[in-house]
């Protein structure tokens, strides 16, 4: 990997992460993040390697201001990481929603750019954040090259019959009403580095991944390639999760507009914001860890959540097993599969007919690489924690 260091920058709305990493030995370098963007009690965190971790509570007007302040963080004398902005030799840019126009990685232009603001319909609240966060870098560092990783592009290579819903084709045709998929990044370096740790081709192989964190999503990769995942036309579709629904009958919708006299956009947020783990557990919480602790307490509440919860996580896995006629590695991975052994129990427990057998000791293990299948197992399930901001810098600099 050529040697240089790139600034990887994840905007939300009113957030932004950020990680420098060198392409060379892979080390971060500094990471922090930006909270509170535009609102009151904006506050800056930043951690360099090897360094103290500081927090900085600093009015953040907008994404172009907190950029400024991560470039200062990374260039300050006494804190700082690199001499001058020279020294970050590219930008990648997480960008959520490439629809149909990006199957790949690839280098921001004006074009680009255009394109990118084509898709926003489709991601109202992540897709400008993105963008902003794009501006912002251009405004301040102008003459360095900065790409785009999509989080839909590891999923275009689905074919037809995955991606198609059962509406008139013209919705297809007329307004690009599909399935997309998201966590693309994620289930792209995930599955490859499975195939590593089993010291098998990626290409051949049958792998599900299963990325479960407060946004949560199941991939089937066959021979390298997505063949199906999860999530929809919008991360709504799919897993139960933190807050969000996920799969519901469509007439629900409706059916809730006329019962509580509101307007489809008043459900819809209910779906995204009060659903999931959370309205389950009688807005408990949207918190595993909270919700386990209440199940090994026996409160009933906790019990249905966390069981439907990966009832319908092994549904998902036993249907993309039909859908690659056969699985030779599932993995665990993000903030609940890579640290509950609670709910990767729960999950493997519907698998019997994979012939998957757990080693106990090995699956409480948190945070860590593990396979954790015994080797007379008849399918290999392994923890391999993610690491997007690696998968971004590494493709942005496969495009330089």
């Amino acid at each position: 990997m050529k040697d240089i260091n790139v600034l990887v920058i994840n905007c939300g709305s009113s957030s932004l992460k950020f990680q420098l990493i060198n392409s060379k030995s892979e080390a971060v370098i500094a990471k922090g993040l930006c909270e509170r963007i535009g609102i009151e009690g904006s506050q800056m965190t930043y951690a360099p390697a090897g360094g103290e971790k500081t927090e900085t509570v600093t009015p953040m007007k907008d994404h172009t201001e907190a950029i400024r302040l991560v470039l200062g963080a990374l260039t300050d004398k006494e804190n700082g990481v690199v001499n001058s902005l020279d020294e970050i030799g590219a930008v990648g840019h997480r960008l959520v929603h490439g629809g149909e126009n990006f199957a790949s990685s690839t280098l921001i232009t004006d074009e680009v750019l255009k394109a990118i603001e084509e898709c926003n319909d489709l991601a109202p609240l992540h897709n400008p954040a993105n963008l902003i966060g794009i501006s912002a870098c251009k405004e301040l560092m102008p003459n360095t090259p900065m790409a785009g990783v999509f989080d839909t592009a590891f999923h275009q290579t689905m074919p037809e019959e995955a991606y198609l819903y059962g509406l008139p084709y013209h919705y297809y045709e007329d307004y690009k009403v599909r399935r997309y998929g998201f966590h693309g990044t994620s289930h792209s370096y995930v599955s490859a580095r499975a195939a590593d740790i089993v010291g098998k081709k990626y290409e051949d192989l049958k792998i599900i991944v299963c990325h479960l964190g407060n946004g949560a999503s199941v991939s089937a990769v066959k021979n390298g390639k997505c063949v199906d995942t999860s999530m929809g036309l919008t991360p709504l579709e799919g897993l139960i999760m933190g807050t969000r629904s996920g799969d519901i009958d469509p007439a629900i919708i409706e059916f809730l507009c006329n019962k509580e006299n509101k307007s489809v956009q008043e459900i819809m947020s209910v779906l995204n914001k009060k659903s999931g783990v959370f309205g389950l557990s009688g807005d408990f919480s949207s918190d595993f860890r909270d919700l386990e602790k209440a199940y090994r307490a026996g409160e009933a509440f906790a019990q249905r959540t966390m069981k439907a919860f990966a009832y319908r996580v092994a549904k998902y896995i036993g249907a993309y097993t039909a859908a690659m006629n056969g699985v030779d590695v599932i993995c665990f991975t993000a903030g609940i599969g890579e640290n509950s052994p609670f709910i990767r129990t729960m999950v493997c427990s519907y698998l019997g007919y994979l012939g998957i057998e757990l080693d106990e000791e090995a699956n409480v293990k948190r945070g860590e690489e593990v396979e954790i299948t015994t080797p007379g197992s008849g399918t290999k399930v392994l923890v391999v924690p993610t690491n997007e901001e690696l998968a971004i810098a590494r493709e942005t600099v496969a495009l330089l």
